[in-house]
């Protein structure tokens, strides 16, 4: 904003002193314009020729499966002396025990600081520091992982101190604490912010509150996660039929393959890990609300599921979200932001999952006063894709940005290795994104027209707004019966609720 003020302010500054000299000198006669030498119809940039995409052809990994199930994908990069290092181990917060919610990130936190049976994970830090290098260890959801990163001359030093922590770690007490105090703290921080509420309330109700992937850590769950749980679980996770490794830098792949062979063929196969189904269900459709009396707009969700990316209909939906909301010539910011000027920013998205439906959901920032406004123009925005096809203009463009975003989401043999790890870790074809640039282009029209009638269903959309009841007029009841969300935060054990 302030370059922005900056920049006007110098032509304004100028646009004042031209009428202070004016008023100080005679007023001369103006000259006469110039007659324009083009048509407003001629638009001759639409003229220039738009080649169509060469033919996807990443560089493929190497991929190597030992005896005992562990997975390893090689990608040779030589431009820069790095070698960079991902262990995806099957298992995430999605299996962690209700009563123990956040167990797996506390995981995450504790088994890197703490460091290894032989090594202090500060004096690691300290080792590492030395030579620019890497090591990290994270929970997700769906996995828990060790990431490394080394110069190329300092590999192997770095990789062995990598499989120390894999497979020796020395969980502690004091970091387990301090990772506590962390996550308690984010705890009694996470309704300040008024976007945060409505994106963590839109996910209960998409996926319903005790849904895996919706629920959250309270106190009383942070605190009851012991050391013996992060022995347990890893004990149960680190085998190597759980594990796949993907390796990208400056190396020779048989060398590579030669030493991460020699790390790993020892290690005994183990239980494979199987995630227990998760039930999902439609939400409720309904309109829900939660006051904040300290802001003065609304942040507004509409919320539903959405898909998994090996359901056929993926293309054709992909194509119906960039038309729907995939950007600045979208339908709703079009239609909501630029035409009507009911939000700041309005958006939304049909996602889709590896292994679970993703989200379906228009979400806008808006003055209180238009919240019942804006909100009956997104839903405008819903309607009107079962009712109004996209236009030939509407459906050229929405492929072409579908493809020009993919196809530089993997335009490095980095990226390419990621997403073949990824394709491997959630059991799919290692030909989906070739399969991918082909599959929008063949959608038509009716497709998306389709798959919108299919699988837009506003009937099992909700509703959310979080906002300050007092200034948002006309009342949201006008929309419908409004459900009041409590978002009071439990205390912790044995201290009494403020």
């Amino acid at each position: 904003m302030k370059n922005f003020m900056n920049r006007l302010s110098a032509p304004l500054g100028l646009f004042l002193a031209g009428h202070l000299a004016l008023a100080q000198t005679p007023a001369k006669p103006a000259p006469a314009p110039k007659p324009s030498t083009t048509t407003p119809s001629a638009q001759p940039w639409k003229k220039i020729p738009i080649p169509p995409l060469h033919a996807f052809k990443p560089a493929q990994p190497r991929r190597v499966e030992l005896a005992n199930g562990l997975v390893i994908f090689l990608q040779e990069d030589h431009e820069l002396p790095f070698i960079n290092g991902t262990i995806l181990i099957r298992g995430g917060s999605r299996d962690e025990p209700a009563a123990k919610i956040g167990l797996v990130s506390l995981y995450g936190q504790t088994w890197r600081t703490s460091g290894t049976a032989t090594l202090d994970g500060d004096k690691l830090d300290d080792q590492l520091e030395a030579k620019a290098a890497r090591i990290e260890t994270n929970g997700g959801s769906a996995n828990t992982s060790v990431r490394w990163s080394s110069l190329k001359k300092d590999f192997d030093s770095v990789f062995s101190s990598t499989l120390d922590v894999l497979l020796h770690p020395a969980f502690k007490a004091d970091k387990l604490q301090l990772a506590k105090r962390q996550l308690e703290t984010g705890i009694s921080r996470r309704n300040d912010d008024a976007s945060g509420i409505a994106i963590r309330e839109a996910l209960k109700l998409a996926y319903g509150p005790t849904n895996p992937y919706a629920r959250q850590p309270e106190y009383a769950t942070v605190e009851a996660v012991t050391l013996d749980d992060f022995k347990a679980w890893h004990d149960r996770t680190v085998v190597p039929n759980n594990i796949i490794i993907g390796v990208s830098g400056d190396f020779d792949s048989a060398a590579m393959e030669a030493k991460l062979r020699a790390a790993f063929e020892p290690l005994p196969r183990g239980t494979e890990f199987k995630t227990a189904p998760i039930t999902f269900t439609d939400p409720k459709h309904a309109v829900y609300f939660v006051n904040k009396d300290d802001v003065n707009q609304s942040n507004v969700f509409i919320v539903g599921l959405g898909t998994e990316r090996r359901n056929p209909d993926y293309y054709a939906l992909s194509v119906m979200n960039e038309i729907f909301s995939g950007g600045f010539g979208s339908r709703v910011v079009q239609n909501v932001r630029t035409k009507l000027g009911l939000a700041y920013g309005v958006g939304g998205t049909f996602s889709a999952s590896y292994d679970h439906p993703g989200v379906f959901y228009v979400e806008a920032g808006t003055k209180s006063a238009s919240t019942v406004a804006a909100t009956k123009a997104m839903l405008d925005e819903v309607n009107r894709l079962k009712t109004d096809p996209p236009t030939p203009s509407e459906l050229s463009k929405a492929k072409d940005q579908v493809l020009n975003s993919f196809i530089f989401n993997y335009d490095s043999p980095e990226k390419t290795l990621n997403e073949q790890v990824t394709l491997a870790f959630y059991g799919y074809p290692s030909d989906f994104l070739e399969k991918y640039k082909t599959g929008i282009e063949k959608v038509t029209s009716a497709d998306v027209s389709r798959v919108a009638n299919k699988y837009v269903d506003p009937s099992k959309l909700a509703i959310i707004v979080v906002g300050n009841d007092s200034e948002i007029k006309p009342k949201l009841d006008t929309l419908g019966p409004v459900t009041p969300i409590d978002i009071t935060i439990p205390p912790p054990p044995g201290k009494p609720a403020k």
